[in-house]
Parts: structure tokens; C-alpha cells; sequence
């Protein structure tokens, strides 16, 4: 009989009350569906037959039979009591109402749990898919924020690369330009050189001819043209120097920022084109939390912006000096060409100038040394006139000699006498005036051997200017630089 005390009609009379919020709550579910990782699994399995014993628990307060089980021995020892009267005796009886009762709430209890379990379904059913809809407008709207982030930088790239383009072509050309100036600054060293030596040369003249005259003139300020052509060049050439660093400065800016827009166009282009199905999508647990930017699209389309501004800045200067050496050039060119002119004409005139006073000078001094021949012709026939004179007045006075020697009354001027004195004062007369032509003669030879000598001194001058103006300095000035070269194209 003692399966009549069994303990399952009293657990089961009395079940505690079931929990409404066995599973977990639609909150939880959304909170958890909207994290991004994965939701583990329970800890048993819900693929399992369905058992109360999953959700209830039995009741705790089992009865105990023991003192019950101890007298029912000493009774049953001592006298033996009918079935009926005891189990009225050991055991509590419920009515029919807590019978019907009890069913009643379990009842209800499982209608209520379906209909909550079916509630649930269905939210969860419509949450599932709103939120797969959410999910996938966010990837959409994600992928098209990339998709126009790519085509921004693919844009800015594109400028970035023809800015690029345009500020090496500038660079290039403006260190042509600097060559061609480096050339015609080594090319005017030489005509430098041609005037400085012509006046060391001119220095050299002698006498008469050492003169401040137009040549000297002209070579002087060919020197200060040249010098101040050269400070030019110089000056340019500085200004290039510096022009072409801010130019490879700028360069460089523009391919870093380009270096940088193609691994960032490499990078979104890559997320562009991810999908739910391709390789190498993992979890990184706080990438969200992580920010690692230093820029906002304002910031960033301004960086590079102020980069091709400032591109374009250096690439107008850098094109506004290019046509100023250039220009440059030219006048420079022009300037030591013409006045290189100028001097070879003032030259020029001072060769004729100097050749007309040489032939001059020769014709003078031909004409000296015939007068100096004829000079000394007619001393010589003074000198012979006064010696023939002086047989006659030898004769004359021999014969007032021998006459002085007649005796006494003999003695008588007669006139004879007289004729003969009035001889020898006419002859002597005439030597005296002989002798001072003489005289007079060999001083005018000497005044021409004077001027004969001058002449010749003055011819050597003048041969002297001709050789240094003809022969030393035209003859360099021959090798000035052709125009093509002091621009700088040979």
C-alpha cells in the first residue's frame, strides 16, 4: 500500500507557478540582433521533445512521509485499521473546484504562453526582416558613400596629375632656359676678355698716339656693357635657382598628396567592391571606437586644393621668369652685339684715320728727304763758290801786296789802286755773305734732318697704332660670339 503514498499527486497538485518571460524578451532579441556579433547559443538544445522539466522546476516542499510511515508500522503491528479510513487519516483532500481550478489555470497558462510564444515568432519574424532590410539599406548607403568618396578622389587624383604634369613640363623647361642663360653668361666672357685685352693692347701705343680717342671711349663702355649684361644674367640666374627649388618643392607636395590619393583610391576601392560574399572579411572587435582621422571633407578637398593653388602659382612665376630670361637674352644680345658693332666702326675709322696720317707723314717725309738732298747740294756749291772766291781775292790782295812794294812817288792811289781795294772789299763781301748763306744752308739742314727725324719717329708711331688697332685687336675681335650664341642656342 504504499504506492498510495507516492509523492506525485502532491508535486502535481501543487506546480509553481509558471514564469512568463522564459525566453528572452523582445528588447533583448533587437538589442542583440542590432549587435554585430554573433549570438551564442543556449546551453541545451531547443531541437529537443518538449518537457516540463526545461521550464518548471518541481516543487521543493515534498512531503514527508516519515512520521507518518512510522506509525502506520507500530499500528499495523499492533491492529490492522481499514484502507479507507487510513488514507482519511494520512492524507489531505482538495475539492473538485481546486481540481477544476487548478486545470483551469493551466489552461489558461498555456494558451497565454502560446499566445505569447506566437507574438513573439511574429515580431521576431517581422524584426528579423526590418532589420535585415535596415542592414541592407546601411550596406547600400555605405557602399554609394564609398562608390562617391572613389570617384572624389579619383577627381582630385585626375587634377592633381595634369597640375602634376604641367609643373614638370615648367620645371624642365625652365631648366632649359637656365642652361641656355648659363651658356650666354660663358659666352660673354669671351668678348669681356677682347675688350679688356684691346685696351691692354691700346696701352701700349707711344708718343702722340697714346690718346683718349672714340676707340678708347667706346671699348670702355663696351666693358661696363658687358659687365652690367653679365650682373644681369647673374641676378636671373640666382632667381632660377630658387625658382626651380619651388618648383620641385611643389612637385614634391603634389606626388605625395598624388602617392597618398592612390593608396586612399586603392584602399576605398577595395571596400567598394567588398561584399557579405567576399574573401578576407573578418571581425575586428572596436575598429568602430577607434578614430584615426585627421581630417573632415572640407579639410581635406581645401588640402589639396591649396597644393594645385599653389602649383599654379609657382608654375606662373616660374613662367613669368622663363619669359624674362628669355627677353633677357635678346636685349642682352643685342646690346653687346650692337655697341661690339660700334666699336669695330670706331676702329675702323681710327685705322683709316691713322693710315691717312702714315701716307701723309711718308709723303712729308719724301719730300723732306729730297729738300735735305737739295739742301745739301747747294752747301756744297757754297762751299765751292767761297773757294773759288778766294782765288780772286787772293789775287787781289797779292796785287795791293806787290804794289805796296813800288818806291817813293810810285806809290800813288790811282785806279788801279783803287779798283784793286774796291776788289778785294767786293770779293771779300761776297765770301762773307756765302759763308753766312752757308751757314744759313746748314742750319736749314739741320732743321730738315730735325723734321726728317720727327717724320720717321712719327711714322714708326703710326705704324705702331696700325699694327695694335689692325694687326692684335681686330684680329680678335674677329672670334666675337655670333648672336645665336650669346642667347644661349649653341
Amino acid at each position: 500500500m504504499e504506492l498510495l503514498g507516492s509523492t506525485l499527486t502532491a508535486t502535481y497538485a501543487h506546480p509553481k507557478p509558471t514564469p512568463t518571460n522564459f525566453l528572452p524578451a523582445i528588447s533583448t532579441m533587437t538589442s542583440s540582433y542590432r549587435n554585430r556579433f554573433p549570438h551564442y547559443n543556449l546551453t541545451h538544445s531547443l531541437s529537443l521533445p518538449w518537457r516540463p522539466s526545461t521550464y518548471y522546476k518541481v516543487a521543493s516542499n515534498s512531503p514527508n512521509l516519515g512520521l507518518y510511515c512510522a506509525r502506520s508500522q507500530k499500528v499495523s503491528g499492533s491492529t490492522m485499521l481499514p484502507f479507507v479510513s487510513n488514507r482519511t487519516t494520512l492524507f489531505t483532500r482538495y475539492t473538485p473546484d481546486d481540481w477544476y481550478r487548478s486545470n483551469l489555470t493551466n489552461y489558461l497558462e498555456s494558451n497565454t504562453s502560446r499566445h505569447n510564444s506566437e507574438k513573439l515568432r511574429v515580431d521576431t519574424s517581422r524584426l528579423i526582416q526590418d532589420k535585415y532590410q535596415e542592414t541592407r539599406k546601411t550596406q547600400a548607403d555605405s557602399t554609394q558613400n564609398l562608390g562617391e568618396r572613389v570617384n572624389d578622389i579619383g577627381f582630385w587624383k585626375s587634377e592633381i596629375i595634369h597640375e602634376l604634369d604641367g609643373m614638370i613640363g615648367e620645371t624642365n623647361e625652365l631648366s632649359d632656359v637656365k642652361k641656355k642663360l648659363e651658356r650666354a653668361l660663358m659666352e660673354t666672357e669671351a668678348p669681356l676678355q677682347v675688350a679688356q685685352e684691346c685696351l691692354f693692347h691700346r696701352e701700349k701705343r707711344m708718343g702722340i698716339d697714346l690718346v683718349h680717342d672714340e676707340v678708347e671711349t667706346e671699348l670702355l663702355t663696351e666693358v661696363d656693357i658687358i659687365l652690367c649684361c653679365q650682373e644681369r644674367m647673374k641676378l636671373h640666374l640666382d632667381k632660377a635657382i630658387a625658382q626651380l627649388a619651388t618648383n620641385r618643392a611643389s612637385q614634391h607636395e603634389l606626388e605625395k598628396d598624388l602617392s597618398d590619393k592612390q593608396t586612399a583610391y586603392r584602399i576605398d576601392d577595395k571596400c567598394h567592391h567588398l561584399r557579405n560574399t567576399s574573401g578576407g572579411i573578418s571581425y575586428f572587435c572596436g575598429v568602430e571606437r577607434v578614430d584615426a582621422t585627421v581630417s573632415v571633407p572640407e579639410s581635406w578637398a581645401k588640402f589639396t586644393d591649396d597644393n594645385i593653388l599653389h602649383s599654379q602659382s609657382e608654375r606662373a612665376a616660374s613662367t613669368k621668369l622663363r619669359d624674362d630670361i628669355q627677353n633677357l637674352l635678346v636685349v642682352t644680345a643685342n646690346e653687346m652685339w650692337n655697341h661690339f658693332n660700334k666699336v669695330n666702326l670706331a676702329f675702323t675709322n681710327r685705322i683709316a684715320e691713322t693710315a691717312d696720317a702714315k701716307n701723309k707723314i711718308q709723303i712729308h717725309l719724301a719730300k723732306t728727304l729730297q729738300e735735305i738732298f737739295q739742301t745739301e747740294m747747294t752747301i756744297q756749291s757754297i762751299k765751292k763758290a767761297i773757294k773759288d772766291k778766294s782765288a780772286f781775292l787772293k789775287v787781289a790782295q797779292t796785287r795791293l801786296d806787290e804794289r805796296t812794294r813800288r818806291p817813293n812817288i810810285e806809290l800813288c792811289r790811282d785806279m788801279a789802286q783803287l779798283r784793286l781795294v774796291n776788289e778785294v772789299y767786293e770779293v771779300d763781301d761776297t765770301i762773307q755773305t756765302l759763308q753766312r748763306r752757308l751757314r744759313e744752308a746748314e742750319d736749314t739742314l739741320q732743321s730738315l734732318v730735325h723734321t726728317k727725324a720727327t717724320l720717321e719717329h712719327d711714322l714708326a708711331v703710326k705704324a705702331n697704332s696700325l699694327y695694335i688697332d689692325q694687326e692684335k685687336c681686330m684680329s680678335m675681335r674677329k672670334s666675337f660670339p655670333n648672336t645665336l650664341r650669346l642667347v644661349g642656342f649653341c
